[in-house]
């Protein structure tokens, strides 16, 4: 990998000596990826950019997907705007509402004349960042699912077979129990808490979330996650919270770094976290897949896809747009999806990436690493399990942190809070819904 890595370097240095007659194409492209998938992006526009003499992309890191999209908005506004710009699957429906921002990725691949077959990449993805007629809008770089982490070390020590992971929220208890009584500090702990908690619940646990499809049906949607079920669990969560067999670690990634420090024992968090994670951890990691409440008819289902995919955004030169099409040409490649895909643990996106995974005994090497997908493909997707679409939904996913952090604090009773949160978020897409007529 070093030596791979330096013979890069040293072929873009000779390229870019060369003089006027290889200028290269600056093109920005700005993500939300730190730490370590950070350093993996840069990897991968460095691939790029010297497997190739006319373009240079430079990833810059602008932050959090919220600081991320600001700091977008603002460009735009003085037209210092980068041609790509990492957004959240949640920012859907915003990114496809704004009107004249977007240059939309089927139409890119076609003007610029690169070879681009729909079909190859795996619809369960691609139907998130597509239009009614199936046409993809943005490019599905980085697509992940929730998946439970748990420490085999601490397992062990708490006398649990570090061998199985618990498959319940009933099995998450016992387990943590028993960690918690061997001194563990933290029993389970959740990363992006309404994503898993409120959105992925409601997928494994065939459960709506809004109206009309998640809001894939159409503006006028309605939340509908205040039912019994929800309630119930985030009561639960609640009353562990007490004495810690629960613990709430804030509204991001802040639960990976108490998992990996040994502070906690039980993870739920994305599967991108695989990274960190490992880079981290000094113990065994074991796997498996999201928990669910078993008298709860029709769990498990499938989990939904979170992580992010790759806007164009207009007004920037045509030459950067025939390099944008090249670059989404390069990252379709199976050999470099299938890396992305191993070491990062975000899903493969092309059918030929999984199978290049699966021929070369990726997943027999690494057992866990296929969780994401066998989650995702559980069950057929269902109107509830095949995503959510719903505008400005950043801003809605903020009111059920705050109201969650407020059952969770003991502050308001789950149902409460729930219902606030349904209440608080339908005014966001009333205003969202007449703002875009």
């Amino acid at each position: 990998m070093v030596l791979r890595r330096l013979a890069a370097a040293i072929c873009f240095s000779v390229l870019t000596a060369i003089g006027p007659a290889f200028a290269l194409t600056e093109i920005h492209w700005w993500h939300a990826m730190p730490g370590e998938l950070g350093r993996e992006v840069e990897r991968l526009a460095s691939d790029f950019n010297v497997s190739q003499p006319d373009y240079r992309i430079i990833p810059s890191y602008k932050g959090l997907y919220t600081e991320t999209m600001t700091a977008a908005m603002v460009a735009l506004r003085g037209k210092q705007h980068p041609a790509i710009l990492q957004a959240a699957e949640v920012a859907t429906a915003t990114m496809m509402a704004a009107k004249g921002v977007v240059y939309p990725v089927h139409l890119l691949m076609t003007e610029q004349g690169v070879a681009f077959t729909p079909s190859a990449y795996l619809p369960s993805i691609t139907s998130y960042y597509s239009d009614a007629n199936g046409n993809m809008l943005s490019f599905p770089f980085n697509s992940s699912t929730p998946i439970l982490y748990y420490n085999k070390d601490q397992f062990r020590l708490a006398g649990i077979d570090a061998d199985t992971p618990p498959l319940t929220w009933p099995d998450v208890e016992a387990a943590a129990r028993k960690l918690r009584n061997k001194n563990v500090p933290c029993g389970v702990t959740t990363g992006w808490p309404a994503w898993i908690n409120i959105e992925n619940f409601s997928a494994f646990h065939n459960l709506p979330l809004a109206s009309l499809d998640n809001g894939i049906g159409g503006l006028s949607t309605e939340l509908q996650f205040n039912n019994l079920v929800v309630t119930g669990h985030l009561a639960t969560l609640a009353e562990w919270q007490k004495t810690k067999l629960f613990d709430y670690s804030g509204r991001t990634n802040e639960a990976e770094r108490r998992f990996y420090s040994s502070e906690c024992g039980i993870l739920i968090s994305s599967s991108a976290a695989r990274a960190d994670i490992i880079a981290n951890a000094k113990f065994e990691i074991g796997y498996g897949m999201l928990p669910y409440w078993p008298n709860v008819a029709g769990a498990p289902q499938n989990s939904i896809i979170g992580g992010g995919s790759l806007w164009v955004l207009q007004g920037r030169p045509e030459e950067e747009y025939r390099g944008v099409a090249r670059f989404f040409a390069f990252l379709s490649r199976p050999e470099v999806q299938a890396a992305w895909h191993q070491w990062t643990g975000y899903l493969p996106i092309t059918r030929a990436a999984y199978e290049q995974s699966r021929s070369i005994g990726f997943y027999d090497r690494n057992p866990g690493t296929d969780i994401s997908i066998k989650q995702m493909t559980l069950n057929p997707a269902t109107d509830h399990s095949k995503g959510l679409r719903l505008g400005s939904y950043v801003v809605v996913r903020d009111i059920i942190q705050e109201e969650l952090e407020a059952v969770l604090s003991g502050r308001k009773a789950a149902k409460t809070a729930l219902d606030d949160a349904v209440r608080r978020g339908n005014e966001i897409l009333r205003q969202f819904e007449k703002s875009n007529p």
